[in-house]
């Protein structure tokens, strides 16, 4: 009983659409007699356009079914499909007028021409108002239906695309319980004009008069690559008055063009930072570039290694193969791939220590990339000043062992992802970065076959034991925040830009080269606690305190990444920098790690490991 009552339901839900468009098509030929013989139809002629009607309501029903109107559920039309009536009437109307043309003596297949010309107008125009109504009267129950409450007054910073579309996402998802009441942009030629019905009330500096005014109980910054200054200047006003604040979706999150409301998220602190973030540009070169190709990354499941993983992905490679010593993250950042289009048939997971050479040896013979992307290395700070033997190993030479069996494999470009902390390091970390660099610059002299290149680049925000996390921990926790120095500096950069860069530095590698990214201007570490306080909803120093510890072992107050002429060249992208950084003679770096190797295979006491590893480059020839 059941099955035939709901066979019963969908036959009446398709048919009465087309009941619908029946009754506008015979309103639509009546409205157009009527006007054709200004409201006085002689009798003999009401027959005829009876007649007539049949084979009109048949010939245009016959083109809507042909171009797929019929199709198109009623409450998601919009502005796109609105062709397909256009050109389903204009061709049933172009059929009409040849049969004027070609068979003058069948009356009921020939109705006039100025008939046939405003039917066509009254048809098409009640079909796209029958279909708007629906949708309308479809939102508002769904706006009704999403629960007791009074759905949010919310007021959209940025009268853009972006904006019109979270507009609309949020007028048909009634479940969301928001109600857009108004736009704020501050491009004059906007204010003042209407999208979707929602008035455009002003420039950013009017939140608080607009908010007051309209009684807004939610922003949301719709502009897909808002200005940190921006987002900053809302942020605050939304501080000071108390509201809750979202944002769209950032430049590199967006990679099909669209925005839904599920993508809406909470405001970052990366999204205040003093720092924009850059385009690079250069997708059908990054395409070209690793689409089709062997690909392995390594550290594939660290912060940077996995967004190289995601990114890498998409631009459609032949494999990917991930090694990741950490079995856990392995399995994280390879089911991520799998879930995610275009699917992870390609991705090869791979359990190993890029240390192991034996078992290096064996994933390169095995899978044979042509791009080695080297993001394995031991990185917090104060962890390698107290483990000097294990940063030498990992970070310098397995690096460069990786790097030799690469260049016995055959890989085309390597890759290593270095640090800020590799200009005059203070620290082993930065050490370890450097003598690295040296390493591959080496081989890539002395070798050949093998383009080895290096990317420099400061903090990423959200790392795994980078300052961000620690921050946010402590804040929730209620305890003080710890900052090092009130004069502590960092350059900052976002996972995507990070994973991007790398990528634009393997495509730009012709060997040798030490690529850094003009990163704009550091961020003091305090003003960068003070934000992340207020974005938790509290007061920095009164709500929670933040406290000086002093710098810890290794950590300088400002890190050095120069990007001007005397030591870097540009590149075809204009932030991306070639460090003016030449590669050492051979025998010194030789020497050199030949030293490093035998006091790791002794057992060495760490002071003469971290002897030699702080030894100033300058006696390598640096």
């Amino acid at each position: 009983m059941e099955t035939k009552s709901a066979r019963w339901s969908v036959l009446l839900r398709r048919a009465a659409p087309l009941a619908v468009d029946a009754a506008i098509m015979a309103l639509a030929y009546g409205a157009a007699y009527v006007l054709r013989f200004n409201f006085n139809v002689p009798a003999e002629h009401v027959r005829n356009g009876v007649c007539a009607f049949v084979a009109v309501a048949a010939l245009q029903f016959t083109a809507l079914l042909a171009f797929g109107c019929h199709r198109l559920l009623w409450r998601f039309i919009s502005v796109c499909d609105v062709p397909r009536f256009l050109y389903a009437i204009g061709a049933s109307t172009a059929v009409l007028v040849l049969l004027r043309l070609l068979l003058p003596g069948i009356w009921c297949l020939r109705p006039p021409l100025s008939i046939a010309l405003i039917n066509s107008g009254f048809v098409l125009g009640g079909l796209l108002l029958a279909r708007v109504v629906w949708r309308s009267l479809h939102e508002n129950v769904l706006r009704g239906a999403a629960g007791g409450d009074a759905p949010r007054r919310t007021l959209l910073v940025g009268a853009g695309n972006a904006g019109n579309t979270v507009a609309r996402e949020l007028r048909q998802r009634g479940a969301a319980a928001m109600e857009v009441v108004g736009f704020l942009d501050d491009d004059p030629a906007k204010q003042g004009t209407f999208i979707q019905g929602i008035p455009v009330c002003g420039g950013i500096a009017d939140l608080p008069r607009i908010v007051r005014d309209l009684h807004v109980q939610a922003v949301i910054v719709t502009m897909v690559r808002a200005p940190r200054s921006v987002v900053r200047q809302v942020a605050h006003a939304c501080e000071e008055i108390g509201l809750p604040m979202r944002i769209a979706p950032g430049y590199f999150e967006i990679l099909d063009g669209t925005l839904t409301v599920s993508q809406l998220r909470e405001v970052d602190i990366a999204d205040l930072l003093g720092r924009e973030e850059v385009d690079f540009g250069g997708a059908v070169e990054l395409a070209r570039f690793v689409g089709g190709q062997r690909v392995l990354i390594t550290g594939a499941g660290g912060t940077i290694g996995s967004e190289l993983a995601r990114q890498v992905a998409r631009l459609g490679p032949e494999k990917l193969v991930l090694v990741e010593r950490n079995e856990n993250a392995l399995y994280e950042i390879d089911r991520a791939l799998r879930e995610t289009p275009p699917g992870g048939q390609a991705v090869v997971p791979v359990v190993a220590d890029i240390g192991d050479v034996v078992r290096m040896r064996a994933v390169l013979a095995a899978h044979r990339p042509q791009i080695v992307l080297h993001a394995a290395a031991h990185k917090h700070v104060p962890m390698l000043e107290s483990n000097v033997a294990e940063a030498a190993r990992n970070n310098v030479l397995a690096t460069r062992t990786l790097g030799e069996l690469a260049v016995a494999a055959g890989v085309g470009v390597f890759v290593q992802l270095s640090t800020d902390k590799a200009v005059n390091p203070a620290s082993i970390m930065g050490a370890t970065k450097r003598l690295a660099e040296l390493a591959l610059q080496d081989l890539n002299t002395a070798r050949g076959g093998t383009r080895f290149a290096a990317v420099r680049f400061g903090n990423v925000l959200g790392a795994s034991g980078s300052v961000v996390p620690l921050f946010r921990e402590q804040i929730r926790r209620g305890g003080a925040v710890t900052v090092t120095h009130p004069d502590m500096r960092r350059y900052f950069m976002t996972v995507p830009e990070a994973a991007r860069l790398v990528l634009q530095a393997a495509s730009m590698a012709a060997g040798g080269e030490i690529f850094i990214l003009d990163m704009g201007e550091p961020v003091r570490i305090v003003e960068l606690a003070e934000e992340m306080i207020r974005l938790s909803g509290l007061r920095p120093y009164e709500d929670v305190s933040i406290q000086f510890i002093g710098p810890r072992p290794g950590e300088k107050l400002f890190e050095e990444l120069s990007t001007d002429e005397e030591h870097a060249d540009k590149t075809r992208h204009t932030r991306i920098f070639v460090g003016k950084i030449p590669a050492a003679p051979h025998e010194a770096v030789a020497a050199r790690l030949r030293t490093l190797q035998e006091l790791c295979a002794q057992d060495a006491a760490e002071d003469r490991i971290r002897a030699e590893l702080m030894r100033d480059t300058e006696a390598v020839g640096v």
